[in-house]
């Protein structure tokens, strides 16, 4: 079962680390040094329930997503647009089953 309070802040998608079964999120406030990118999604989780997110767009800058409220149920974070099953959650990252 996960704890709402170590998802709450930003994430950004570190595809670089993604593999087969995950994809990857680090926490933005990890200080990790991201290589760069085209552009990278981001989810924020904001202590009151609220959910926003950004995801690349046509030209390569940021585009508003989602917009909501997120929860969580048992390992599962439901967004508004998805759900994600958490496989982990520890030291700035986060990590989600891939879906199928």
């Amino acid at each position: 079962m996960i704890d709402p309070e170590q998802l709450q802040g930003r994430w950004v998608h570190s595809h670089e680390e993604d593999t087969e079964d995950e994809i990857v999120y680090r926490a933005e406030s990890s200080g990790y040094d991201f290589p760069r990118s085209r552009g990278r999604e981001a989810l924020e989780l904001n202590p009151d329930g609220s959910y926003s997110g950004v995801v690349p767009g046509p030209t390569d800058k940021p585009e508003a997503t989602g917009g909501g409220g997120w929860t969580v149920e048992g390992d599962t974070l439901v967004l508004p647009d998805r759900t994600l099953e958490v496989t982990g959650v520890e030291e700035g990252v986060l990590r989600v089953k891939r879906p199928r």
